[in-house]
């Protein structure tokens, strides 16, 4: 298939690009002003610029020879999101919205289109998600992500796209930006030991969430374009319970510091969920993915990653 890939320079999408030519797929590499240098990708892909607020940009981008869409860009780091909700909304949303529009004006045959959202978009839950779960947004990242769904899904209803949806759950690997938690902790616990900390400051360690390997997300968004229905939603996640505490314990048993926690203020998130774990038998049925990666494999990937 010719595979247009949009956001191909950020942490997930550099990867992807990767997977899909190791498949052998030709790849359109759509890659914004952000996120990791386009240098990274494979020679051998066509790179063209895509700005999702730039109508002149997604029009041309639309209109890339293709047979396969995967959605990655947006503002993905939801903390920078929170603070900005009008232009979160409007990369987002809006940018997934003037996105499908285009891909359907362009006329057949619709390309398959996957949209990655987030698990965010589910009303919380003490629970595994599934994918029948009412949805209900407590963020404006979370938010823009499920106007995100709803704009494409739309498209596939009224317009022929044939959108598949993506629920993303945590995920993490190396190269990752330290701004998000897993990699964020690395850094700092192998700071602390280099250094030798007494302490370092901490959130709420109580919360429960379930991590997945890049790797194992990236082979997830392939096999959805091989075989995920159109109109249908889908979780990825690993389905491993654990509480960011067991995480941090973890962490500092593969790095060797145990230094004292203190409880900053600073880190602590007014929004966030006390329970966020997925199910993914739906996927796992439509597809036969399982994460091939544990919970210990994606932190020494993150420590081996950091020490380079």
């Amino acid at each position: 298939m010719n595979v247009l890939v949009t956001g191909a320079n950020g942490f997930v999408g550099r990867r992807l690009v990767t997977r899909l030519v190791a498949d052998g797929h030709a790849v359109i590499a759509a890659t914004g002003p952000a996120a990791g240098a386009p240098a990274s990708l494979p020679p051998k892909v066509k790179r063209v610029a895509l700005d999702l607020a730039d109508e002149a940009s997604v029009k041309t981008v639309a209109q890339e020879p293709c047979d396969a869409v995967v959605h990655l860009a947006a503002m993905a780091l939801a903390r920078e999101a929170n603070r900005h909700p009008a232009e979160t909304w409007s990369v987002n949303a809006h940018g997934t919205a003037r996105l499908a529009h285009h891909f359907v004006a362009r006329g057949a045959p619709a390309p398959r289109f996957l949209v990655v959202s987030s698990s965010e978009v589910y009303l919380p839950a003490q629970r595994p998600n599934v994918e029948s779960d009412p949805v209900g947004p407590v963020t404006p990242y979370g938010a823009s992500k499920l106007g995100a769904e709803l704009a494409a899904l739309q498209a596939w209803r009224c317009g022929g796209l044939q959108v598949i949806v993506a629920r993303s759950f945590v995920h993490s690997g190396p190269g990752q930006d330290p701004q998000y938690w897993l990699p964020g902790r690395c850094a700092l616990l192998r700071e602390a030991k280099r250094k030798s900390w007494a302490a370092v400051g901490v959130g709420d360690l109580s919360a429960v969430r379930d991590f997945t390997h890049v790797d194992d997300v990236v082979d997830a968004y392939a096999r959805l374009l091989q075989q995920g229905k159109p109109g249908e939603v889908y979780n990825i996640a690993s389905g491993q319970a654990v509480t960011l505490d067991e995480v941090h314990t973890r962490l500092e048993q593969l790095i060797g510091v145990s230094p004292k926690r203190e409880v900053d203020a600073s880190q602590q998130r007014r929004d966030a969920r006390p329970y966020l774990v997925g199910d993914t038998t739906k996927l796992r049925v439509a597809t036969g993915w399982a994460p091939r990666h544990s919970l210990d494999d994606l932190l020494k990937d993150l420590i081996d990653a950091q020490a380079d």
